[in-house]
């Protein structure tokens, strides 16, 4: 059983939120679809039966809906769908058994399935995805899988990604609040060994300052696109350059979390040195992150210069919030005066805490949903270390512009930043965290990359316009176990997709807006 603790969260003053009365969550239900020989005496029947829950199952030739009369805990539960290798072995359905447990057997052409909803906690359910993640580790970094066998996880490979500083930090991050919460000797060591691995890119460039991408060793594949150089500090290692904004904004992010919730040990000393380097190295070149061979990267840049060119124009206020997250978060964790006196500078002086506060001004109407997630997580040490209340109101004017969009997508990890930042409490904030509990719960257990098909439904309201990648999306709201696999970078109104199982994602997406949510106090 998983409830709401409705006391002041470690962010947040006294205010409304403590005064509710404390809200019951009922245990956590996980569908979950096997393969097992179904029992000879089955009284299989036709394409529509009814559960002893009284849950009434209909097959369709695009898969099989589950229409609860009364749902135990969201609304969003009433009517599920279960469609393609994620819950069936193919299709089309040729015949429905129900059973006695509630679950349904399930019969087509080749085999059987048994779909059932057992209780799990989230709890539980972080544990499950705490034991997916060795598989997921290369070189100490959270990586994505390829599956050589389509579903067949023996057949895992990892490989390097353009981010593997970003996913890493977020993991580490999220280990950091699971100590907090818990003060598991585990989620110390990981957390501390997964900021090593971030650290190591900076250490590998032979560039004070500048962090790879990634990096890879003799006997990895070589990704075929980016900037590859050889190590000079490390002659066996080559690592990708042209480094991009999200790797600085998931280092920083990182360095915050873990700084405030990790006791101190040997890592901080090098955390702090890597961020004086990383710092430093921004501020001595003009605001940009300069590569190898000095001038800036693609996606590197906080200057003004970049605000006014054509490319820069929709970055700024995206941006301007960057630097002044990654200056607040030196000069706290460093104490350097020097820090401060930028932050301040740019702040005021050049006005970049009213460019942050320009989105609705300076963006169109197509929604980069990486750009939300490098946002929130700058916002989020920048509100927290903030105490004057003119540029905490500026940065709460930014914030909410970036929520106007972001409020419909009911995404646990931005609902938590959302809560921790926005100063006292709104009169929806136990809407906010139960629609985080309910997207935690409806997160598959299985994260292999099926393909999704939803284009048939009826039931979904579309959007007029495709999204900027050119597919087509919703405007309802799919559940997680509907749509496709997905971090919370990517469009959660992108209905269909998939690798054909050739993909596994690690779930840190739902073990760091889980454990922060329980470091915060905001569930226990």
């Amino acid at each position: 059983m998983i409830t709401l603790l409705l006391l002041a969260p470690l962010a947040l003053p006294p205010s409304t939120l403590a005064q509710q009365p404390s809200l019951p969550l009922p245990s956590y239900h996980q569908a979950q679809a096997t393969a097992p020989p179904a029992p000879a005496n089955l009284p299989w029947s036709g394409l529509q039966a009814t559960a002893s829950d009284r849950a009434l199952w209909t097959a369709t030739p695009q898969g099989l809906w589950r229409r609860d009369p009364n749902p135990k805990s969201h609304p969003g539960d009433r009517n599920r769908f279960f469609s393609g290798r994620r819950w069936l072995p193919d299709g089309p359905i040729e015949a429905l058994s129900p059973d006695s447990e509630g679950g349904m057997w399930v019969r087509t052409a080749t085999a059987t399935a048994r779909i059932s909803l057992s209780p799990f906690t989230l709890a539980q359910k972080a544990a499950a995805f705490e034991a997916r993640i060795p598989r997921h580790l290369r070189h100490g970094f959270v990586a994505n899988t390829n599956l050589t066998e389509p579903g067949n996880l023996a057949t895992t490979q990892t490989r390097s990604d353009d981010n593997d500083g970003l996913w890493t930090a977020m993991y580490a991050a999220a280990e950091a609040y699971r100590f907090a919460a818990t003060q598991s000797p585990e989620a110390r060591t990981r957390a501390e060994q997964a900021l090593s691995a971030i650290l190591d890119l900076e250490d590998i460039t032979g560039r004070p300052g500048l962090p790879a991408r990634s990096y890879i060793v003799p006997g990895e594949r070589k990704p075929g696109d980016g900037i590859w150089y050889q190590s000079s500090l490390r002659k066996e290692v080559q690592w990708k350059a042209d480094t991009s904004s999200d790797e600085i904004v998931g280092h920083y992010y990182a360095f915050s979390v873990l700084h405030d919730h990790l006791p101190n040990g040997p890592w901080h000393k090098r955390m702090t040195a890597t961020l004086r380097r990383i710092t430093d190295h921004i501020l001595n070149h003009g605001l940009t992150l300069t590569d190898i061979h000095g001038r800036p990267t693609w996606w590197g840049r906080w200057d003004k210069e970049y605000f006014a060119s054509p490319r820069g124009h929709d970055d700024a206020p995206l941006n301007a919030i960057e630097i002044l997250s990654f200056l607040k978060t030196a000069h706290h964790i460093t104490g350097d005066v020097r820090y401060h006196r930028e932050y301040l500078r740019l702040a005021n002086a050049e006005g970049y805490a009213a460019i942050g506060a320009e989105l609705l001004k300076r963006c169109g109407p197509a929604v980069n949903y990486s750009d939300e997630e490098l946002a929130l997580l700058s916002f989020y040490p920048l509100l927290r270390y903030e105490k004057d209340t003119a540029l905490l109101a500026t940065y709460r004017d930014g914030l909410n512009q970036w929520w106007q969009n972001i409020q419909r997508e009911k995404n646990p990890l931005w609902n938590a930043i959302y809560l921790a930042g926005i100063g006292r409490p709104p009169g929806n904030a136990i809407a906010l965290l139960e629609d985080a509990r309910w997207t935690l719960e409806r997160i598959p257990m299985d994260l292999i990359d099926w393909n999704v098909s939803n284009q048939h439904r009826t039931d979904i309201e579309w959007e007029p316009n495709a999204d900027r990648h050119g597919r087509r999306q919703a405007k309802t709201l799919l559940p997680p176990d509907e749509r496709p696999i997905m971090r919370w970078n990517g469009n959660p109104f992108r209905t269909d997709g998939g690798s054909g199982g050739r993909r596994e994602e690690d779930g840190v997406f739902f073990l760091l807006p889980y454990w922060m949510a329980r470091a915060l106090g905001y569930f226990r």
